[in-house]
C-alpha cells in the first residue's frame, strides 16, 4: 500500500520529537503520549526542532509505515502545544506535506442547505 486508506485520521502530534527515533521509537510515544494504538490505521504526524524535517507513522494493515519528509526551504507550520495532538483531514495534511499553512485555509464556496 502505498497511502493510507480513506476515512484514516490524521493525528499531529504537538511539540519536538527528537527525529533519530525509528518505528518502535515513534510507536511507543503514540501509545504513552497520546494513549492511541499505533496499529489501528491512523497516521501520526511527528516534527523535529529546526521545523523543517517531519515523520508520518501509520499501520497499513501488513505492519508500520514511516514515511520523512525534509523541506529544502521554510518550516514546516506546527501548533504552539508542547503536548497533546491536532486531528487534520488529508487536504490539510497534503498542505502541511507541501509546506503550506494548513490552519488558515478556508473554502471559496459553502453549499447552501436546502430547505
Amino acid at each position: 500500500m502505498i497511502g493510507p486508506r480513506a476515512g484514516v485520521r490524521v493525528w499531529l502530534v504537538a511539540g519536538v520529537t527528537d527525529m533519530r527515533c525509528g518505528f518502535d521509537t515513534l510507536a511507543a510515544k503514540v501509545q504513552t503520549a497520546l494513549a492511541h494504538n499505533p496499529y489501528e490505521g491512523h497516521v501520526f504526524v511527528f516534527r523535529g526542532r529546526r521545523g523543517d524535517l517531519v515523520k508520518l507513522l501509520w499501520s497499513d494493515g501488513d505492519g508500520l509505515c514511516l514515511l520523512a519528509k525534509r523541506l529544502e526551504r521554510g518550516r514546516f507550520v506546527w501548533p504552539q502545544a508542547d503536548s497533546g495532538a491536532v486531528l487534520l483531514t488529508m487536504a490539510q495534511l497534503s498542505m502541511l506535506l507541501e509546506g503550506i499553512d494548513w490552519r488558515g485555509v478556508r473554502a471559496t464556496w459553502q453549499p447552501s442547505v436546502a430547505a
